[in-house]
């Protein structure tokens, strides 16, 4: 899960004073959300309820998307690899990494295509920027939309060679389960 961030003690006693004289806010990373919880906590060697903050991230967790490449279009190569990705739901932000082998020759263009099920296909989501040297990493940042074609399973990257200018290889890209 997303990292917690716990300030107990001397340290949390002194951001609230410190906030509390200054009305200057505690500082907090961006993003976050604060939680309290009560505990017990001796004090100058007396029992005193104090509270004890809890600093999380505000975000939702990202999603692991993935799918391996297989010819397409009537290619008579043996593509390898696939596409690993990392969806965060709040930005639509799509992290990707993609390794490819066995391609008749150099890639000259690579797309997210979709809305499409497995053996359909569909219009360009969104381009993805060379050099086409595999691996490639990079991101593309997709609209609501088709953030939900690509969790539901309905978006494809497809590799486009010389040889194959509508497309050698196609990986359809899937959620991967929690």
């Amino acid at each position: 899960g997303p990292p917690v961030f716990r300030l107990h003690g001397t340290r949390f006693l002194h951001l609230m004073t410190h906030a509390q004289n200054t009305g200057a806010p505690v500082p907090m990373p961006e993003d976050t959300a604060l939680m309290f919880r009560p505990s017990i906590l001796p004090m100058l060697g007396l029992g005193c309820a104090v509270a004890v903050a809890t600093v999380a991230p505000a975000q939702a967790r990202s999603v692991h998307i993935s799918g391996q490449f297989a010819t397409e279009h009537g290619a008579t190569t043996t593509p390898g690899g696939g596409v690993t990705a990392w969806l965060n739901p709040k930005t639509n932000l799509v992290t990707y990494t993609m390794k490819w082998t066995g391609l008749s020759g150099k890639v000259t263009a690579i797309h997210f295509h979709g809305p499409a099920a497995p053996g359909q296909e569909a219009d360009v989501l969104a381009p993805v920027g060379g050099p086409y040297v595999s691996p490639l990493r990079g991101s593309v940042l997709l609209s609501s939309e088709q953030a939900r074609a690509l969790m539901a399973g309905q978006v494809y990257v497809n590799l486009h060679t010389d040889a194959y200018p509508n497309g050698e290889a196609r990986a359809q890209l899937a959620a991967e389960p929690r």
